[in-house]
């Protein structure tokens, strides 16, 4: 096989599938902005990291957002969680125009943020949050308390595992949330009643055969029955990584720091 069309499959691989762990991932300048931290709660431990606005003004309070990976980036390095999406948050130009505390939590492994059936058509809230999901609101509301973070501008995304939490998260705490981006993931079509108010842009692959393309167009469907204006962008072409479209769109970036409570 010719060389220079043997280097393009590769590139092309990668591009579409990167790393899911520490190897092979650059150093990029944009990953020293997220500091590795530990929060800890009675014996329970979560690991994240976490960015914070370049230059804070004083006397002034800033958005948070919560980025929940997913299942490929769980463990406990405390560094694979950054290997989708949050980038487009941490790249220099964003941080001009959208600065901002982002925590970005791992998921141990085993453990998901919502403890459900993600090849399921359909699933019910389970009736307490997953180990992961209590450890990530307490350090949520200790954050708010420490920081100066606008709790009118709390966001939420995340994709596939972290898409299912995301819908599982703004359920149980609907008025913690300004606005959220679930990214290929699904919830309980029971719960839009409690959601209908939050501004939501979902967003997932037409061609996904990880997570049906029906589990974001059916909660989208029950919140506009349940009296809300949700919006969702499904593209055509694409499989399970619609993340790659979503997080990099920079219409989602401007639509979502535009959202207060």
């Amino acid at each position: 096989m010719n060389f220079a069309i043997l280097s393009l499959i590769i590139t092309s691989f990668f591009s579409q599938h990167p790393p899911t762990g520490n190897k092979g991932i650059p150093n990029m300048e944009w990953r020293t902005h997220l500091k590795k931290e530990t929060f800890e709660s009675g014996k329970e431990k979560l690991l994240y990291r976490m960015m914070s606005p370049e230059n804070p003004a004083p006397a002034t309070k800033y958005p948070l957002v919560i980025f929940l990976h997913g299942a490929g980036e769980r463990g406990s390095d405390n560094d694979a969680q950054l290997v989708h999406g949050v980038k487009d948050f941490a790249k220099p130009e964003s941080r001009k125009s959208y600065p901002c505390f982002l925590i970005a939590p791992q998921c141990p492994n085993e453990k998901k943020w919502a403890e459900v059936d993600w090849s399921a058509s359909s699933h019910q809230r389970p009736e307490k949050p997953s180990e992961p999901a209590t450890l990530l609101f307490k350090l949520i509301e200790n954050l708010t308390a420490q920081l100066p973070i606008d709790t009118d501008r709390i966001y939420i995304t995340g994709l596939s595992m972290g898409g299912y939490g995301t819908w599982d998260l703004i359920a149980r705490k609907p008025d913690m949330f300004a606005a959220a981006v679930p990214v290929c993931g699904g919830g309980d079509e029971r719960d839009a009643q409690l959601i209908a108010k939050i501004p939501i842009w979902a967003f997932h692959g037409g061609k996904d055969t990880v997570v049906k393309p029906q589990r974001t167009t059916n909660m989208i469907e029950a919140i506009k029955k349940a009296g809300g204006n949700p919006k969702a962008t499904i593209y055509p072409e694409v499989g399970h990584n619609s993340w790659v479209n979503a997080y990099s769109d920079p219409e989602m970036l401007k639509w979502l720091f535009t959202k207060k409570k």
